[in-house]
């Protein structure tokens, strides 16, 4: 018999340990999904009753934010449009006391096995009669299912799917199944050195025939608003014709550069390339009393508040690019 080379018998049996490691893996896995699947049918909630009944406010404001003009939701036969079904059973801020053990003590076992972190991924809803104001709503929620171990891009983990029945007045009105995937955050590769990119170019504005103007004056360090001549009303950002008198002739007038902060964001995610989270992005109100959409520099994204005193300054992005933006300052 011919000995084999002990590089050769090092590699079967480096080979022979690697099936061996990656068969108790799959074993692993495979008791922890069993585990993981005894609290299906378990309850997720139960006697859950929504904080408010169907009103009309609340259709409002939902259809204003969809832009959902359908006559079905207003008038004295309004009902709510059928996708606000989840909507009538969410806790708010307060949240509700009345979700299950079974369901936390689940979401323990995943968090333990290192899947600390969740994403939505889906929901699937089928609606058995109309909701209309005044309907008093209750839910109760099951545990549906819990899959197998399975990769994403986003990392390794488990789906967990929950379904809530949806009651108006004691009657099932619908039922709202809720998909969400438990996972470790998957490793980063470790990038291999190489040449360094170039820097991602900002987007470039669109300048179109209606705002040629501003930013001809912005080239100039010159921060143009657009006058009414008809009716003398300031506007901005810039339009064709004037939208409090419809008269389609105006001038310019330059603004001072003062302004406050009206309003603002803090900008952490998604990422976009050329820019550096976290930023603040605000809608600043000019001395002139229109407002516009600007980064404020000069003080850190934490320190900007409503009503911070700024001031106009322009900021040269690269070779062809400047823009208007606004210091603020921290005194």
């Amino acid at each position: 018999m011919t000995a084999r080379p002990a590089t050769e018998a090092a590699a079967a049996g480096a080979a022979a340990g690697t099936a061996a490691g990656a068969a108790e893996a799959e074993a692993e896995a495979a008791r922890f999904h069993t585990l993981l699947a005894s609290f299906e049918g378990l309850p997720a909630a139960t006697a859950g009753q929504g904080k408010d009944p169907v009103n009309e406010p609340m259709i409002r404001h939902w259809c204003e934010a969809m832009g959902d003009a359908n006559p079905a939701y207003t008038g004295p036969d309004a009902i709510a449009p059928p996708t606000m079904l989840q909507a009538w059973t969410m806790g708010g801020l307060s949240g509700h006391s009345d979700r299950s053990s079974a369901y936390d003590e689940l979401l323990t076992l995943l968090d333990g096995a290192g899947c600390t972190s969740v994403v939505a991924t889906d929901c699937e809803q089928e609606y058995l009669r109309p909701l209309r104001p005044g309907d008093a709503i209750t839910f109760d929620a099951v545990i549906e299912s819990v899959s197998p171990r399975k990769t994403t891009k986003l990392g390794t983990g488990h789906f967990v799917t929950t379904r809530m029945d949806v009651r108006a007045n004691g009657e099932l009105a619908g039922t709202h199944r809720f998909r969400i995937l438990k996972y470790t955050p998957a490793a980063k590769k470790a990038t291999e050195p190489s040449r360094k990119k170039p820097a991602a170019q900002r987007p470039r504005p669109v300048i179109n025939r209606d705002n040629q103007g501003f930013w001809d004056g912005v080239r100039e360090h010159k921060l143009l608003i657009q006058r009414c001549t008809a009716c003398a009303t300031l506007r901005f950002p810039w339009l064709p014709g004037c939208n409090t008198c419809g008269s389609p002739d105006w001038d310019t007038v330059e603004a001072s550069g003062a302004g406050t902060v009206f309003s603002y964001v803090v900008m952490h995610h998604p990422p976009f390339p050329a820019f550096d989270p976290p930023y603040a992005v605000a809608l600043v109100e000019l001395a002139e009393g229109v407002r516009m959409v600007s980064n404020i520099t000069g003080v850190p994204y934490d320190k900007v508040r409503i009503g911070l005193p700024v001031r106009l300054e322009f900021l040269r992005v690269d070779e062809e690019l400047e823009l208007p933006v606004f210091r603020g300052s921290e005194a």
